[in-house]
């Protein structure tokens, strides 16, 4: 029996952004250009080139204007970043990025004891961003973190999560993507949330990010694409994690899911030899292992479909 799979996903490298954000080598502008072109060469459709944030608090993204700047963009490629306020979506304009994304976390316990606002509330607090953004001709969407459960709350209520997707739309935010910051979502729950979601919001553009914490990361994709999602953010080698986020491990990878896709018939418009030589030049730079099972099998795609069953496994 086939699995009822959508036919083809648009996939965005985070790991410009939510990868390096992680990591306590301090990248410089030219490795992150070399390892954002890479990835464009390679086929990414969608990068998050980083985040204009505070370098006191994350001061691996500090230099994302600047990478903006230098960038050599290829037609047909959307580069985003993540921003926090309106001082972002300012700078976003003195660097050429046309595209930003805001977020809030979807735990209520954590948002007021940070900010003495509930998520919905905080999202209401964004059109300011918006209007500065649209006024500037900057395409904006929004993100939801720990969508599927968080360390403060434990479960997140859909109807949490849906206040939430209401006060995005209330503010002309119609982008939107549900991440699982914390890692602890599964299969089944993802499948009846993005269900619900299609159901609910037919005329949202929905996105899923998920981390690898517990290992589901790759098979909540699979059950995204079930439920009819088609987009979805993976990070080259699999780095990443969250500073603001307890225990929280890194992203799923991008060439695992690659190979997934090409194995399952499932179109990306991404080479995946391309893609792991990305990833493999990431891990010389940051020379230490990161969570990929391509990368650590050390073999290309034709040579993957050689290998006689139970050895592609991790050492």
């Amino acid at each position: 029996m086939s699995m009822d799979l959508v036919k083809a996903i648009t996939l965005c490298e985070v790991g410009p952004r939510d990868g390096l954000q992680n990591e306590k080598k301090l990248l410089t502008a030219e490795e992150k250009l070399a390892l954002i072109e890479g990835s464009t060469d390679a086929g990414l459709p969608v990068i998050e080139v980083g985040s204009f944030v505070s370098p006191k608090a994350v001061p691996q993204m500090a230099d994302t204007d600047e990478v903006f700047r230098k960038l050599r963009r290829k037609d047909g490629v959307e580069y985003r970043a993540l921003i926090a306020n309106l001082k972002g979506v300012e700078r976003a304009v003195a660097c050429g990025c046309k595209k930003v994304k805001l977020n809030v976390s979807a735990s209520k316990a954590h948002n007021l004891a940070n900010l003495n606002r509930t998520p919905a509330e905080s999202v209401a607090g964004f059109r300011a961003c918006v209007d500065a953004a649209r006024d500037a001709q900057i395409a904006i969407s929004g993100s939801i973190s720990m969508a599927f459960g968080s360390p403060w709350d434990r479960e997140i209520s859909l109807k949490d999560v849906q206040e939430i997707v209401d006060a995005y739309l209330a503010v002309g935010i119609t982008e939107i993507s549900l991440s699982d910051a914390s890692g602890q979502a599964y299969p089944t729950q993802v499948y009846d949330i993005c269900a619900e979601m299609r159901r609910a919001y037919p005329h949202v553009t929905w996105w899923l990010h998920f981390h690898n914490t517990r290992g589901l990361g790759i098979a909540n994709i699979l059950a995204g694409m079930q439920a009819g999602f088609t987009r979805f953010d993976t990070a080259f080698a699999g780095v990443g994690g969250c500073p603001f986020v307890p225990g929280a491990a890194g992203n799923v990878s991008t060439e695992d899911v690659l190979h997934m896709c090409d194995e399952m018939g499932v179109t990306t418009g991404v080479n995946l030899d391309a893609a792991m030589e990305v990833s493999r030049h990431l891990v010389e730079i940051l020379a230490h292992s990161t969570d990929s099972y391509l990368l650590r099998a050390g073999k290309s795609k034709d040579l993957i479909r050689e290998l006689p069953t139970g050895q592609l496994k991790r050492q």
